[in-house]
């Protein structure tokens, strides 16, 4: 049998991908990255490379940046909490997940963004393992109710509490990275079941243009030692943070990401690493870095097929939109991006349920977001040929009484071959008006309602309960916190 196509695309020829590689082989090795942290700077000396401790200046060889290039694996193991269900995370598999950091939440009652809280972190934990197309959750939301000195590990406690899909998460101080490592060992039984299965991603942004910072430098450092995987989080603006040209945009990504690699790479051979970001184009009218903004997601989809030249899973913050309410262009901005992630093979699409530049989550619209990955998923599913014969044998005896609406071939391939979406209106007018005329964000809204109604969240057994809540309890009273806010009861 004839098989489908998975439609693909690339925005760069082979011979522009070698030029900007190229280019940014040669800034690393003739101008060089900025490293603050200290002990960057002596694995790099330790490494060979020329590391000057008082401009922070490293500048690496091309014989060291191959040879980093070629310990990183080229795909990785993703495993749920259970450790049973994994996910490849390389070559053309796609995941979603929702957009993460957000500081403010959209209230769908008031239609006004607001601070988010404890409650609302469940919520998001729990819809999102609720909601089929998003593969992996995220510490979505940073909680307004309990002090930024534990913030980091706090979110990533009741992602591990309320849901059992992977996480994407990261760290915003040095300090929070030893509970947040703790907790994950805990639910693999220790450290080296965490490494033998990843549970989580780690996020490391360099600060642009070309610099690391103390803190995710040392992140990359600690990821590396313990076998989390670490995904780069290059986010040049053009013309403000990067070259306004994409192509110049692109070759700052390249080095600012392998920069990065090259220093976890040489903490620890063979760490996990995946090629991400978040660049975006640079409104000059506005000083805003539009997500939903075409440029933005063609460098995003420009620096994925970089990766993957460099045969490194691959990123990217799309499927989002810059809209302030789920309005027509929360749908345009999310649904372009959702199609032309899922179309560009990146690994881990991070932005579902984000508006506001990346500021932002609604939970009306993660569940609109996930019939639009549904719908993604389906394109690159492609045009498959069910069976042997495509349509020949059902015209046997064909005349005027033929129905296919009765026929077994429809009964066996409809829910096969068509998606049947919820929140997503295909009701006559009639039908409609008669429902009340409402929005998708309305019906999505009751969605919302009934998926956490429905869903109750999957806990985990009392014991591993019990000692994630001793770890989060220790570093709140190391940070002089003696209560933490109350958690809804199942």
């Amino acid at each position: 049998m004839i098989s489908g196509l998975r439609p693909k695309l690339d925005l760069l020829s082979p011979a522009l991908v070698d030029r900007i590689i190229d280019e940014a082989f040669s800034i690393l090795e003739r101008t060089g990255v900025f490293f603050e942290n200290p002990e960057a700077r002596a694995l790099f000396r330790d490494a060979g490379q020329e590391a000057d401790d008082k401009t922070q200046r490293v500048r690496l060889g091309s014989r060291l940046v191959e040879r980093c290039l070629a310990t990183a694996p080229a795909m990785i193991e993703l495993y749920d909490r259970a450790g049973e269900t994994s996910f490849r995370v390389g070559g053309d598999e796609v995941h979603f997940d929702p957009g993460s950091s957000g500081t403010r939440i959209l209230d769908h009652a008031t239609q006004r963004e607001r601070k988010p809280v404890t409650a609302d972190l469940v919520s998001i934990a729990r819809l999102t393992e609720a909601l089929a197309h998003l593969h992996f959750q995220s510490t979505a939301l940073v909680p307004s109710d309990v002090p930024g000195e534990i913030a980091d590990d706090y979110r990533l406690y009741l992602a591990l509490l309320f849901s059992a899909k992977p996480i994407v998460t990261g760290t915003f101080r040095i300090a929070g990275f030893e509970p947040m490592r703790d907790m994950l060992a805990a639910v693999r039984g220790g450290a080296e079941g965490l490494r033998a299965k990843p549970l989580a991603i780690f996020d490391a942004c360099p600060s642009p243009p070309l610099r690391w910072s103390h803190l995710t430098s040392q992140s990359l450092i600690d990821c590396a030692r313990a076998g989390i995987p670490s995904e780069l989080i290059s986010m040049g603006m053009t013309g403000a943070t990067s070259p306004a040209t994409i192509g110049g945009t692109l070759v700052q990504h390249v080095v600012e990401n392998l920069a990065g690699l090259c220093l976890a790479q040489i903490a620890r051979p063979g760490a996990p690493i995946i090629f991400g970001g978040s660049p975006s184009s640079f409104d000059m009218r506005q000083g805003t870095c539009p997500m939903g903004a075409m440029e933005t997601m063609m460098i995003d989809c420009a620096y994925a097929q970089l990766g993957k030249r460099l045969r490194l899973p691959t990123h990217a913050y799309m499927a989002l939109s810059d809209a302030k309410t789920n309005d027509a262009q929360a749908g345009f901005e999310t649904g372009i991006g959702a199609v032309l992630a899922a179309l560009a093979g990146i690994n881990v699409i991070s932005g579902p349920g984000m508006l506001d530049y990346e500021s932002t989550i609604s939970l009306e619209k993660m569940v609109i977001d996930d019939e639009l990955c549904a719908l993604a998923y389906r394109l690159i599913s492609g045009i498959v040929p069910r069976e042997e014969l495509l349509a020949e044998h059902l015209f046997e005896g064909f005349g005027p009484e033929t129905d296919f609406l009765k026929s077994a071939h429809t009964r066996k391939w409809y829910r096969v071959e068509h998606l049947l979406p919820i929140v997503v209106d295909r009701d006559p007018y009639d039908a409609w008006e008669a429902k009340g005329g409402r929005s998708i964000a309305d019906r999505a809204a009751d969605r919302v309602k009934d998926l956490l109604a429905k869903n109750p969240p999957p806990l985990p057994n009392p014991a591993l309960a019990g000692e994630l809540l001793k770890i989060m309890e220790a570093d709140a009273r190391a940070n002089g916190i003696s209560v933490l806010p109350n958690l809804p009861a199942f």
